[in-house]
């Protein structure tokens, strides 16, 4: 993975946490509603882990925001 990539990981990791902690929500708590185990979502905002598209989608939806609160323009 280029650095722009991992940069970019990074950011995306940053406003899912940001939004997740506007909404009130814990990890566990928004793990639940995407379905994914806890451990999973900390490394999704550590930008440790590159994000199927599935997931970036269940992401938004789960937080109730447009993809310009979590994804950079390009």
């Amino acid at each position: 993975m280029t650095r722009q990539q991992t940069a970019r990981l990074a950011r995306f990791g940053a406003a899912v946490r940001r939004e997740r902690l506007g909404r009130g929500l814990t990890q566990e708590a928004l793990a639940e509603k995407l379905g994914l185990y806890p451990r999973s979502l900390q490394k999704i905002e550590a930008g440790e882990i590159n994000v199927p598209l599935t997931t970036l989608e269940r992401v938004r939806a789960a937080l109730g925001c447009g993809w310009d609160k979590l994804l950079d323009k390009p």
